[in-house]
């Protein structure tokens, strides 16, 4: 009966049912094991395993490990439980501080800057929410005794503003009580408080995007840009995805509706925000955002190599579109009922 290989954390063993025939054991250093355990990982062969190849004889052998397989070495399932390290006098604590390095180092190369970027987008939607129903009670509770604002009856700011300006209301209508009076100056500051820390997070999500992300930057403006890496779920993520999904990023519950038979395909999402695809014709905006999907993913596999800001991408993307709107055709030029027909549709 052949004998097996086996490889472990701790060192690599030729093995005779339960009988150690060989061993080679690894350095006892954490650093050492760590290095060879993310090499295992990688589909490498460490130097136990190598040396472990290098001593066993012409002789066929078997293996567990898909790494060690050769003409001479096959693989089977295995024979035997691998010896422990107890056993071949390794200490067994090694493993425990084996796999927090492991875990630590793990997460640091999973790290991706850009969640600052997520979260600064996030905060800015969630106090969108905030605002407008802030907004709608302050318009509310200021109706009933103030003047209009100049921008309307509907404007929460301008409604904020007068009562922390302290326009006079209508004397007859307004609470008689001081505290409420405070009270609905107090909401008019949260109002005013919100928008301005609204307006902070954008001013500085567009000042660090050139420098977190300048291709995508680049080509889509520094707002648009966090809002497709936010969407994504982070750069890194944004750049192993293929330039169909870049498309779709923001158009996920129409796309899942496509998919039920209950709605026409959608041709954009987010990506419809930029002004090149938002003031183009209806039939044009889709073949306008495949393309810029396109550069867009490129671009960010770039930021994430950390490359310098091709111009090139916005180059080709600006070739692109006027080829779409050469091709397209004029105002006495009808396009075809097909298109016409699923153009009305999507309208609908």
């Amino acid at each position: 009966m052949p004998t097996e290989l086996v490889a472990t954390w701790f060192g690599a063993f030729e093995m005779d049912g339960d009988r150690v025939l060989r061993s080679f054991l690894a350095p006892p250093e954490v650093a050492a094991l760590a290095d060879r355990m993310r090499r295992r990982r990688l589909g490498e062969k460490v130097p136990e395993e190598e040396a472990l190849l290098a001593a066993t004889s012409e002789s066929p052998h078997t293996t567990r490990d898909r790494r060690l397989t050769s003409e001479r070495v096959t693989l089977h399932d295995p024979v035997a439980p691998p010896p422990g390290p107890a056993s071949v006098g390794v200490n067994p604590t090694l493993r425990r501080q084996l796999f927090l390095e492991v875990a630590e180092t793990a997460l640091a190369e999973a790290w991706d800057p850009s969640i600052h970027v997520e979260e600064a987008v996030r905060s800015m939607t969630d106090l969108d929410s905030v605002r407008n129903l802030v907004g709608e009670r302050l318009v509310s509770w200021s109706g009933r005794d103030m003047p209009p604002s100049e921008e309307g009856a509907d404007d929460a700011g301008g409604a904020a503003r007068s009562l922390e300006e302290g326009v006079a209301p209508d004397a007859a209508r307004s609470p008689e009580e001081p505290e409420l009076r405070e009270a609905r100056r107090q909401l008019a500051r949260l109002y005013r408080s919100i928008s301005a820390t609204r307006d902070d997070l954008e001013t500085a999500v567009a000042s660090a995007m050139p420098r977190r992300a300048p291709n995508v930057s680049a080509l889509l403006g520094p707002l648009l840009a966090a809002r497709m890496i936010s969407q994504a779920g982070g750069l890194a993520r944004l750049a192993r995805l293929p330039s169909s999904t870049v498309q779709m990023l923001g158009a996920e519950k129409a796309f899942f509706d496509h998919l039920r038979g209950h709605a026409p395909p959608p041709r954009h999402g987010l990506l419809f925000l930029h002004p090149t695809i938002q003031g183009a014709p209806r039939r044009q905006r889709g073949k306008l955002a495949r393309a810029l999907a396109g550069k867009v993913a490129i671009a960010a596999r770039l930021d994430l190599a950390g490359a310098p800001i091709h111009p090139e991408l916005q180059a080709a993307y600006e070739a692109r579109r006027a080829e779409v709107r050469a091709a397209a055709p004029g105002p006495g030029k009808p396009g075809r009922r097909k298109g016409d027909r699923t153009e009305r549709a999507r309208a609908r």
